[in-house]
């Protein structure tokens, strides 16, 4: 048998276990790991007391009125658009980003009773995404009062609901700490 036809043998056995391990074998095992994991391979949807999935907890939502803890402004599509998922490529100095960025300082201190120094900049900062659904604790503490006043309930009670609420860095060290909204306005909401 000459040398080309024992490499190409070679090579034919080679791409068949490799297309079994890499095409086959590879692609299951994550597929059952997706499996085990609970919540995650499925979208990580959360759903309300009564059972109806109602979001999830990887992707931001709006929530308009004084009642609810808001999100980020969000530059996804008109907002939140999952399938228009981007940031809005304006750079830091550019004009329109400024003025949206001074409007919405004004509007976030105005509705929540707060220094338009106060502000935090997720408040007026998209994501990278535009649809990050977590706020830092800073920007949900600036909106406690306003719920509270909003709901008839006490400040002290809205601001434990945003501290039980607050996750920390992962690991103790990546990331910052952050309050996942649809999460909290679901608490809020049982707290009827």
């Amino acid at each position: 048998m000459s040398t080309t036809l024992r490499q190409a043998g070679i090579a034919l056995r080679l791409l068949v276990v490799m297309t079994v391990v890499l095409g086959i074998g590879y692609p299951a095992a994550v597929w059952a790991i997706g499996r085990v994991v609970p919540g995650r391979a499925d979208g990580s949807f959360v759903s309300s007391s009564s059972g109806q999935v109602v979001g999830s907890s990887l992707i931001g939502q709006d929530f308009p009125g004084a009642t609810w803890f808001h999100s980020r402004p969000s530059a996804a599509g008109q907002g939140y658009d999952a399938l228009s998922s981007g940031g809005s490529n304006l750079a830091a100095d550019n004009a329109d980003l400024v003025d949206a960025i001074t409007k919405r300082k004004a509007d976030v201190a105005a509705e929540n009773g707060i220094a338009v120094s106060d502000v935090p900049a997720d408040a007026v900062t998209a994501s990278g995404s535009g649809l990050d659904p977590d706020i830092s604790p800073e920007y949900a503490a600036a909106q406690v009062a306003r719920v509270a006043k909003a709901r008839g309930l006490t400040v002290a009670a809205v601001a434990q609901l945003v501290a039980d609420h607050t996750t920390g860095r992962t690991l103790g060290f990546i990331g910052e700490p952050r309050v996942n909204v649809l999460e909290l306005n679901l608490a809020l909401e049982a707290m009827r």
